[in-house]
């Protein structure tokens, strides 16, 4: 099968990504690699001006649309991530954005995404159910709708995370991805296994690789949102009739035809987490680096937590994916705390 997106669109997406955003932090925390059993590395994309990782394919593709689609504006429905890097980016190059939510999503997010400049509409219980408004919104005032999986200028930007990763780690053995539809953990294999050779470790034989496609990149999800896990897993399409996890990012019920093919083609594995495990994850980090984590966020250090012995002596990479926390769930997380 042919990818719609390569190796090369990451590349071509570089120049404009960073002429936008900074590559963000890439560090190991001592403590976290103690508790994990391995050389822990945290890719800090909490630290992107909107928060969170998805703003990379936002500004990629907004930076490509055509001049009738900017004047004619775009559409996106989020549960806040990918709503707010529409929003940021349509607000740099100024373009219209309407973003769809649920009803009674994260208030901050929806703060965040009214803050820069975007209409916001509240409809639905779920991801799913705003997504069904788009025509109606549509058919009242045109425009691109901008999905927030299958599209591969999205997933071409977010793989300058995983880029940007190389360039100061060129040997991980593990990169650990969060999965909500699948953009970031594609952007990841996209430049794992199609990259370039990584050069083998000078004074360190042990560690010599032959090439990038030995990387594992492993998805998480959430045990109680799998419906994209249980897909790759299966070979079938699963649909879920609920997502009932408060980790918002990761809380879809039906797969994305696009990513759910290049998961199937070049992901390694997928690891499911607890509501439980989640929020103990997201409170070491709190209590390690003093960064606030959404779900979606802590859901690699979760995974990691849970496989200490998989993972044990390995270099892993960590995406922290985003930081917009609902402040609500806080003093559940920070009860997890000894």
């Amino acid at each position: 099968m042919t990818s719609p997106v390569s190796y090369a669109d990451v590349l071509e997406a570089l120049p404009r990504v960073h002429a936008v955003l900074s590559p963000t932090l890439l560090r190991e925390w001592p403590g976290l690699s103690e508790l994990c059993g391995c050389e822990l590395w945290v890719k800090h994309e909490n630290h992107q001006p909107v928060g969170a990782f998805k703003v990379r394919g936002g500004v990629n593709l907004v930076a490509t649309l055509t001049l009738e689609e900017k004047a004619a504006g775009i559409i996106g429905v989020s549960t806040g991530n990918h709503g707010q890097s529409l929003a940021f980016a349509t607000k740099h190059f100024g373009v219209r954005c309407t973003i769809i939510v649920p009803t009674g999503n994260n208030p901050d997010k929806n703060r965040a995404i009214r803050q820069f400049g975007a209409e916001l509409i509240e409809h639905g219980r779920d991801f799913d159910e705003a997504r069904e408004h788009v025509a109606v919104i549509q058919r009242e005032r045109g425009g691109r709708y901008v999905h927030s999986a299958n599209e591969p200028k999205l997933i071409a930007g977010v793989g300058t995370m995983a880029w940007e990763i190389f360039e100061k780690l060129p040997e991980p053995d593990v990169i650990l991805v969060p999965i909500g539809l699948g953009s970031g953990v594609c952007g990841t294999c996209l430049v794992a296994k199609g990259g370039p050779r990584a050069p083998s470790a000078v004074g360190a034989p042990d560690r010599a690789r032959s090439a990038r496609s030995i990387v594992k990149v492993i998805g998480v999800q959430a045990a109680n949102a799998a419906a994209v896990a249980r897909s790759w897993q299966t070979g079938a399409w699963v649909e879920e009739p609920s997502a009932k996890t408060w980790a918002e990012g990761l809380a879809t019920r039906v797969p994305a035809e696009m990513t759910l093919a290049i998961m199937r083609e070049q992901m390694d594995d997928v690891i499911l987490v607890s509501e439980d495990e989640l929020r103990h994850a997201a409170a070491l980090l709190i209590q390690h680096t003093h960064n606030l984590a959404e779900g979606a966020g802590a859901a690699t250090l979760a995974a990691a937590l849970q496989q200490r012995e998989r993972f044990a002596g390995q270099r892993v990479v960590a995406i922290f994916s985003g930081g917009n926390l609902d402040l609500a769930q806080l003093p559940a997380i920070l009860r997890c705390l000894p």
